[in-house]
C-alpha cells in the first residue's frame, strides 16, 4: 500500500496525553476517526478513536474475538487489514478492555488523544509506551 501524506487535521489544537501537539498515527494504513492519519475525536465519534496503537497478533486475535476483526481485509471499504506492527487508532474503551484482559498493545504517547485520559490514567499509558 503507498503512503498517503496526512489529509486536512480535523482540529489543529488537538493535544496529545503528554499535553502537546497531537502528533499522526499512521497514514500506511491510513487511520483515524477522519481517516486523517490522526487519533483525533469529536462529538460524532461516539466510540472514542483516541488510543494510537501498534497492533499485536494476540490483540488482533482479542479484537476478533470480542466482535471486531480488524485483521480481515474490507476492500469496499478501502480497508487493508490490520498486521503486527501496523498502527491504528483504537477505541479507548477497547483498548481498556484489551488491558483487563491482557492483551493490550503498546500505545505511542505522542500519537495518543488527551481524551483518552477519560478512560485510562496516564501511568497505565506510560506503563504500555511503545
Amino acid at each position: 500500500m503507498a503512503t498517503r501524506p496526512i489529509t486536512t487535521r480535523y482540529d489543529p489544537e488537538a493535544r496529545n496525553v503528554l499535553g502537546g501537539e497531537l502528533k499522526p498515527c499512521s497514514v500506511d494504513p491510513v487511520t483515524g476517526f477522519f481517516r486523517n492519519g490522526c487519533c483525533e475525536t469529536s462529538h460524532e465519534d461516539v466510540g472514542l478513536h483516541t488510543v494510537c496503537a501498534v497492533m499485536t497478533a494476540d490483540f488482533l486475535a482479542f479484537s476478533r474475538a470480542a466482535g471486531n476483526d480488524l485483521s480481515t481485509p474490507v476492500p469496499e471499504a478501502q480497508f487493508p487489514g490490520l498486521k503486527p506492527g501496523d498502527r491504528w487508532c483504537l477505541c479507548a474503551p477497547r483498548w481498556k478492555e484489551a488491558l483487563d484482559a491482557g492483551a493490550a498493545p503498546q500505545v505511542v504517547l505522542d500519537a495518543t488523544h488527551e481524551e483518552t485520559l477519560a478512560i485510562v490514567p496516564l501511568g497505565v499509558l506510560k506503563d504500555h509506551a511503545a
